[in-house]
């Protein structure tokens, strides 16, 4: 079992990458979803607010002020740990009102363990972005609402703000900049690489325990060992192939693309969790045994929202000629 997340953790990859905004060219990306992999690979939770972290500081590097963004980056590098918390708690959502916040989000990954986190309200019928210090204007954090079967150490809970004092230079941007594209839609390709590693974890526990209870020799065994090869491999070449391509100026075709990444990393995923339980049997639902949790989390991350409109999405690119079959 992996220890519980630590700010530490945050800080140890953050220093591990050359730049906090936004890559400068798909070279650059390749270099930072290569990172995401890596991590996912060897822990999937952390993947997941890492993620979050390298998320947050590109949002306050693209639309925050040069201020904001070099005291976030300053902030970071000094072991600071950042996330996004978008979703509004149903019944609850967050409202800023005369500079005072007041509500809930859910799925509010890193709660507890984050320094610092963009929230989003609605203003003008828009989402506007605040960056809130967590030790300064602290959240009360329901953490009995996170009962999953995996990603447990993701820390995911429920926050909750009471008539809590904002001042006015933690606003980010305008209203409406959380959702320009194709940030927001292609910025989906950061969490498929955290999930391709995760697929790529199942390949190596998989492998290690084969070897380990000499059944590789086994012709079944060897032939799922290869199908396991071969939906990694195929999940890491998807997204590979959406940041070779990801321009900003081309909006239509990037989300085309990451979309099909995100599919094709989906159904890879799906793939692999059925061949790993077959492959190791009841041993890999035991709880001390390694494949218990990466199966578990990868199986809670994967559910990502909105898989059918993902699918929707490549069907029609496929149609209008945007996406077709290339070596």
């Amino acid at each position: 079992m992996n220890p519980p997340l630590e700010r530490a953790d945050i800080a140890a990859l953050t220093a591990r990458l050359d730049d906090l905004a936004d890559p400068k060219d798909a070279a650059a990306l390749l270099e930072l979803l290569r990172l995401l992999h890596w991590v996912g690979r060897r822990d999937l939770p952390l993947g997941r607010v890492f993620e979050g972290h390298v998320d947050a500081l590109q949002i306050i590097a693209r639309y925050g002020t040069p201020g904001q963004a070099r005291d976030a980056q300053d902030a970071a590098r000094r072991g600071a740990a950042f996330g996004v918390w978008n979703a509004d708690q149903p019944g609850d959502p967050l409202l800023l009102c005369d500079g005072r916040l007041d509500g809930a989000k859910a799925f509010a990954s890193g709660a507890g363990v984050l320094s610092h986190a963009i929230v989003s309200v609605d203003v003008e019928g828009q989402r506007q972005l605040i960056l809130i210090d967590l030790d300064r204007v602290a959240p009360i954090i329901d953490r009995t609402w996170w009962r999953v079967t995996g990603m447990q150490r993701s820390e995911t809970h429920i926050v909750r703000w009471t008539d809590q004092t904002v001042d006015a230079d933690a606003l980010i941007g305008v209203p409406g900049d959380y959702v320009r594209e194709p940030w927001f839609g292609g910025g989906a390709i950061r969490f498929a690489a955290v999930q391709a590693g995760g697929i790529a974890a199942i390949v190596d526990q998989v492998r290690d325990h084969l070897v380990a209870q000499d059944r590789v020799a086994d012709p079944h065994q060897s032939a799922r060992l290869a199908q396991l090869y071969l939906a990694a491999q195929s999940a890491a070449d998807a997204v590979a192939a959406a940041a070779r391509s990801w321009r900003a100026d081309d909006i239509v075709g990037t989300l085309a693309r990451v979309a099909a990444a995100r599919v094709a990393v989906y159904e890879a995923g799906e793939r692999a969790l059925t061949i790993a339980q077959a492959a190791v049997g009841v041993q890999a639902m035991f709880v001390d045994h390694p494949l218990a949790a990466t199966l578990a989390d990868l199986a809670v991350y994967l559910r990502q929202p909105g898989p059918d409109a993902q699918r929707a999405r490549v069907g029609g690119a496929v149609a209008a000629n945007i996406l077709t079959p290339t070596l």
